[in-house]
């Protein structure tokens, strides 16, 4: 179903009492009106049967809902009051769905574990895939109903993805909302023509005078207009310069030049009310956790067997689970909890969705709000930024809705997507406590979303990020690791089990330091790039006054932001190897076959010589000692280390019945990693 642009709007009553009653009646109906089951797969997965648990079925169709725009709980929606209405006053939206569910539901566990979309895809990917078992079959043989449901407004429909349908925002006059807009473009193929502009950020006026295209051959390097006439809004796939017009993509006399970053400053129309995607999720589980059956009497498939909801999500979607959080999404229409258990993994920032004219699929690149609100847990003040003291708890705490929480991530978010503030600060000078309702755990040397996992030297190339990264792609794993933790999370969950206490770098341990080798004590490394220039700094920007920066919502009247001021960021400390020294370090990293870092180099492009992407890397030791002077190696050899493959065997089966027992891998998976390093050629 595809919205109308402009809903036509009931006219004042007559009496006051039929009003009265009529917004009684509206706020009793804002919500889930209507699922559609347009396909059912029955049984799935050939038919495989899941342990105990037996067959599932898959369920995907579309939910309606409907959104009081004068309901508390829809407020903090930016632009909600302009967006169309239907004939009762309430705002519309489509959002699709897939529901994983046993056939047998007297089988199921109870706990409906929520994915949150990342860009459209369904996620319960790589942080769960182990062994050749991918990510349903750890869930569904242990009873799991799995439920997505689309929540990115600017995304275009596709097959096999979970989108959103939301309207337009308007003047109440009916005309075009316009606002600032900004497009980046760098490392596109020689020759392109055409680029197309941010999703939803259609250009108001095809007139390039009034905007601005520049070129700059690096971040820092002088800024180039490029002349009115030599470029347009318009496509040149087809037709020669200056293309059919199109408000969503620019077309370059001549192509683009790769060497270039191009920036195009400009003013966009019609923004799409992006933060109903956060009402969206919370109306399409509350539907599923609580709901019988719908306005139009079709039965919700899963009615009476949901007691608990986890909600998880990584990168982009952990950072959508910090946001819902923050703005008291947790709590329903009826004040009830949305999701009592929540895993935000891999999420260094919170989500500029609820911005006008927002670019939610960003990842934290230079002029991309996320981290301007509270991005910790617990309590602290912002001097830095002159922001009084706030959690990203403070409206769940206020309303008895937080969820319990786990926080999980690695090395890269730390270089990459700006950790730090959320455990230090913006000051970066302290360590905020966390409540008692957070754990915290800390993956050392590892990826976006850890490695491939094996016990293995060969290095592997990594072409993902920027560019072609110039070091060797990174092994090491989260995977199992992450297994042992939702089981951890889902009996804190549903049984009030304690979890493992958490496990992160800190300041009053001599964790953490700013990111330069000499105060990391990083080693120096024939060939190896050094790690001093690879953070992603904490900015901070101005996007004027109408942004309301502790809600990360409102609208930017300054963009591009101005740059106020860099404000610092530690990372962990390492050892004489180059590997970090806190957190839960897996059986790899526990037994090195080299150094594993959260960081890699760009070796072609644009960005030539920066931080590759969110790509860890991977230097392996020399297999003797000989080869290691011979290259001037300072680290020690794996013949030092362990002698022979006996030896490495042992380190492997002491790391992985230590983790076992610390409850961070589970007994299955300590065994089969202790199988595979005794079938590795690691010293053979």
């Amino acid at each position: 179903m595809n919205l109308p642009r402009m809903l036509p709007r009931k006219s004042s009553l007559a009496w006051l009492a039929i009003a009265v009653t009529l917004v009684c009646a509206v706020t009793a109906q804002a919500r889930v009106t209507r699922i559609v089951i347009e396909q059912k797969q029955s049984p799935a997965y050939e038919g495989k049967s899941f342990g105990a648990v037996g067959q599932y079925e898959i369920l995907t169709g579309k939910a309606y809902g409907e959104l009081d725009p004068k309901d508390p709980h829809n407020a903090i929606i930016t632009d909600i009051q302009l967006a169309p209405r239907n004939e009762r006053g309430l705002v519309e939206y489509v959002a699709t769905f897939m529901l994983v569910k046993p056939m047998d539901l007297a089988k199921a566990n109870g706990v409906l574990l929520y994915a949150v979309a990342n860009r459209g895809n369904r996620t319960l990917t790589a942080p769960f895939v182990v062994a050749g078992e991918s990510n349903y079959e750890f869930f569904l043989r242990r009873g799991y109903i799995i439920l997505h449901s689309g929540w990115q407004g600017d995304l275009a429909p596709r097959p096999n993805a979970e989108t959103v349908s939301i309207p337009i925002a308007r003047n109440p006059d009916g005309s075009s909302i316009t606002g600032l807009a900004l497009a980046r473009f760098s490392n596109m193929p020689a020759g392109t023509t055409t680029l197309p502009l941010p999703a939803g950020h259609e250009a108001a006026s095809l007139n390039t005078t009034k905007a601005m295209l520049t070129k700059r051959a690096s971040e820092a390097g002088a800024i180039v207009p490029i002349s009115g006439s030599d470029w347009s809004f318009g496509d040149c796939g087809k037709t020669p310069f200056p293309g059919a017009p199109d408000g969503n993509r620019i077309c370059l006399k001549g192509g683009f030049d790769p060497a270039y970053l191009y920036e195009l400053r400009y003013t966009a129309k019609d923004p799409l009310a992006l933060g109903i995607g956060f009402a969206a999720t919370r109306d399409i589980n509350a539907f599923f956790r609580r709901a019988t059956k719908d306005d139009s009497d079709q039965a919700n498939p899963v009615a009476g067997r949901i007691t608990h909801v986890i909600g998880h999500g990584p990168s982009q979607s952990g950072n959508f689970i910090k946001t819902f959080i923050h703005l008291g999404f947790n709590q329903d229409e009826q004040n009830r909890v949305v999701w009592d258990g929540a895993n935000d993994h891999i999420a260094g920032r919170q989500m500029a969705l609820n911005i006008r004219f927002a670019y939610p699929s960003g990842a934290a690149a230079l002029y991309e709000p996320g981290s301007e609100p509270p991005l910790w847990w617990g309590e602290y003040e912002d001097k830095a930024r002159g922001k009084k003291t706030a959690s990203m708890l403070d409206r769940c705490r206020a309303t008895n809705t937080c969820p319990k929480i786990f926080e999980t991530f690695g090395s890269a978010e730390f270089w990459a997507l700006r950790m730090s503030p959320a455990l230090l600060g913006a000051n970066a000078d302290t360590d905020i406590p966390l409540p008692p309702n957070v754990r915290r755990y800390y993956f050392p040397g590892t990826r976006h979303g850890g490695g491939r996992g094996g016990f293995t030297i060969e290095p592997f190339e990594v072409t993902g990020g920027t560019g072609v990264c110039a070091l060797s792609g990174n092994p090491n794993p989260q995977a199992e690791q992450m297994r042992a933790l939702i089981v951890a999370l889902t009996d804190w969950v549903t049984k009030n089990s304690a979890p493992p206490a958490s496990v992160y770098p800190r300041l009053d341990r001599g964790d953490l330091t700013p990111p330069v080798h000499t105060a990391m004590g990083f080693p120096l490394i024939p060939g190896v790039p050094l790690p001093d220039n690879m953070i992603n700094p904490l900015l901070d920007y101005d996007f004027g006054p109408e942004f309301k920066y502790n809600d990360l919502s409102g609208v930017m009247t300054l963009y591009p932001p101005i740059i106020k001021r860099v404000l610092p960021s530690l990372v962990p400390k390492v050892n004489a190897d180059g590997n970090e020294t806190s957190g839960i370090a897996s059986p790899l990293h526990q037994a090195p076959l080299g150094t594993y870092l959260g960081w890699n180099v760009t070796r072609a492009g644009f960005y030539k010589g920066s931080r590759c992407g969110f790509e860890g890397s991977f230097i392996p030791f020399a297999k003797t000692k000989a080869e290691r002077l011979a290259k001037g190696d300072p680290r020690l050899s794996l013949e030092e280390r362990y002698r022979d493959h006996a030896g490495y065997v042992a380190v492997v089966k002491a790391a992985a019945q230590r983790l076992a027992q610390q409850r961070f891998l589970l007994l299955e998976d300590a065994e089969r990693l202790i199988r595979q390093a005794e079938e590795s050629n690691v010293l053979r």
